[in-house]
This record gives C-alpha cells, sequence and structure tokens, in this order.
C-alpha cells in the first residue's frame, strides 16, 4: 500500500515539472525516468521478481515509443534518423534482455542513454 502512494506522489511531482519544461527538459526527463528503470530492471533480475521486471520494462518501452514518436524526421534530417535507429536498437536490446532474463545487455543500453542524455545536456547548455 506504502509504493501505491508513493508511486502517485512520484507521478505528481513528474507532472508537475513536465507541465513547466522546456522541449529539452522534457527529453531528459524521460531520459532520466528510462535510466532509472533500468535500474529496476536490474534489480528485478537479481531478486528473480519476473512480474515486475516487466512492467518496468514496458515503461522502458513506453518511454522508448514517446522519445521516438516526438522525432520530427523532416526538420530533424539525419539526427533524427539517427535517433530513431537509437531508440530502435535500444528497444531491441531490451526486448532481448528481457526474453533472456540476462541483465548483462543493460551495460550498453545504459551506455547510449548516458551519452544521449548528455548530448541533450550539452544542447541544454
Amino acid at each position: 500500500m506504502y509504493d501505491d502512494g508513493f508511486e502517485a506522489y512520484q507521478q505528481t511531482q513528474v507532472e508537475a515539472k513536465a507541465a513547466s519544461a522546456d522541449p529539452h527538459q522534457l527529453v531528459l526527463m524521460l531520459v532520466d525516468g528510462f535510466l532509472d528503470e533500468l535500474d529496476r530492471i536490474e534489480g528485478h533480475l537479481e531478486a528473480r521478481q519476473l512480474e515486475r521486471k516487466a512492467q518496468s520494462v514496458a515503461r522502458c518501452m513506453d518511454i522508448l515509443s514517446g522519445l521516438d514518436t516526438a522525432l520530427d524526421m523532416k526538420k530533424g534530417g539525419a539526427i533524427a534518423q539517427q535517433l530513431h535507429e537509437l531508440y530502435d536498437f535500444c528497444g531491441r536490446q531490451l526486448f532481448e534482455v528481457s526474453l533472456k532474463n540476462d541483465p548483462s545487455g543493460l551495460a550498453i543500453i545504459r551506455k547510449v542513454m548516458n551519452d544521449l542524455r548528455e548530448g541533450w545536456q550539452a544542447l541544454a547548455a
């Protein structure tokens, strides 16, 4: 029960931040949320909590889908295409991790998303 209340509180905090965020901040929030869920996936796999792992994988896939859907392929050109390919790669890797229940594949996903995060931070600055 405590988890439900805490999750509701966190969701309210996220919604409040998102309402006042610019597009760069929104992308950073999504990437941060993705990275947090990756950590949860790893913990769920270690604890053999496969249902919770599946929920976290679904959240990550939703975030990747949201990031991908936000791409403007016409205005973004090659950069948007490369981001699309990165999101697709991460999704496929995440699917493999989930299918095999093997956290070793999370490292490359984490590296890609951390590099992406650093790029967005540099753009925002």
